[in-house]
């Protein structure tokens, strides 16, 4: 659907499972892309199995005049069920319709708490397929999505010939990160080269086991090292955490959730900010650490060895993140210097976005 050139083209951003990361992208890019007249539509990020196959019948009962009117654009996150609601919206079907994956369901780690389930996977699937323009944060998000779904399908009852369609749709997908904001005066405070940050969500597959037992080791060996272990935290949380605040408690400086402002003080104080996570299709809270000057330390695995130099990496092993942490923080003039993180700020990126929602869709 082409615009008239006296008015603003109209984009309607869905997201079905607002959760922290999707939130911030959205907010951003409708932030940093001022010309187009937006409409969202977004849903809070809880009952996930029931949002994500849900979303379009929510929004069916609940929002059928804003869905029913004209848009140029349908931008839409990932858990969004886009083929379902073309079908019960026609009128969507006639605009461009762009998804961006922040994430896919097909590299999700399993607990053994959890049961895997098809519901994500087939939404991701069928909303990719439905849409004219595929885009991806990483090159491992996107490359993850298309090796999943083959071997995801070639466990399914029939035989059906999805490999040419999956190569097509890596061959067309885009690649645009989520573009972090440049920092408003720089970073203030006394940062401490041996302060450790973990500022990940509190949960089974950012591997907080491999990342505490290192710290055990270090500290029962007496190396002088200070701890904050900050992040989002939910009502289960993993054993591993009650056992390091009991100890490491002469290390802490800072446990649990912070407001904002706090939340950033301890990026600034931070000396080194570490991963260990088993599942990462980008990393924002890295990223975050790594902007303020903390020394990012990072498996070289999932999207990592395409975002951060090979100083900045460890083997992914337990002994591997050992001996990384021992040199650094006995020397701490062994530490690279601060990672250069302007290419993954919005100026790096705005007008790659601009396109996208202003000209690239309507050629």
């Amino acid at each position: 659907m082409n615009a008239p050139l006296n008015r603003r083209k109209r984009v309607l951003l869905l997201s079905a499972y607002d959760a922290v990361s999707h939130r911030y992208w959205a907010d951003s890019v409708i932030r940093h892309v001022e010309t187009v007249e937006w409409t969202q539509l977004r849903l809070p990020a809880r009952h996930f199995r029931w949002r994500v196959r849900g979303n379009p019948l929510t929004w069916l009962l609940k929002e059928r005049e804003t869905l029913s009117q004209s848009y140029d654009v349908v931008l839409v996150t990932s858990m969004v069920d886009l083929a379902t609601l073309i079908g019960l919206f026609p009128s969507l079907g006639q605009a461009h319709k762009i998804i961006y994956f922040h994430e896919n369901q097909f590299a999700y780690p399993v607990s053994e708490a959890q049961h895997s389930s098809v519901e994500g996977r087939m939404v991701n699937l069928y909303s990719a397929l439905a849409a004219d323009t595929v885009i991806f944060n990483t090159a491992y998000n996107r490359d993850s999505f298309v090796d999943g779904a083959r071997a995801f399908l070639k466990r399914m009852p029939e035989n059906v010939p999805a490999v040419k369609p999956l190569e097509a749709l890596r061959q067309r997908a885009r690649i645009l990160p989520v573009p972090i904001m440049p920092l408003d005066g720089g970073y203030h405070g006394q940062r401490h080269p041996r302060r450790i940050l973990w500022n990940h969500r509190w949960e089974y597959d950012k591997n907080p086991e491999d990342f505490f037992e290192v710290l055990f080791e270090l500290s029962g060996q007496g190396v002088a090292f200070e701890l904050a272990v900050v992040g989002q935290r939910f009502r289960h949380v993993p054993p591993i955490f009650a056992e390091a605040e009991q100890r490491l408690a002469s290390h802490i400086t800072a446990w649990g959730p912070l407001p904002e402002g706090h939340y950033q003080a301890e990026l600034d104080k931070a000396g080194i900010v570490v991963s260990t996570t088993w599942h990462e299709f980008q990393g924002l809270a890295i990223m975050e650490a790594a902007q303020r000057g903390a020394r990012p330390l990072v498996p070289d695995r999932l999207c990592f060895p395409a975002l951060y130099p090979k100083a900045y990496r460890y083997d992914g092993t337990r002994g591997g993140l050992y001996d990384q942490l021992y040199r650094w923080l006995t020397t701490p003039t062994d530490q690279p210097e601060p990672l250069n993180t302007a290419q993954w700020e919005w100026p790096a990126w705005q007008a790659a976005y601009s396109s996208l929602l202003e000209e690239d869709a309507f050629e």
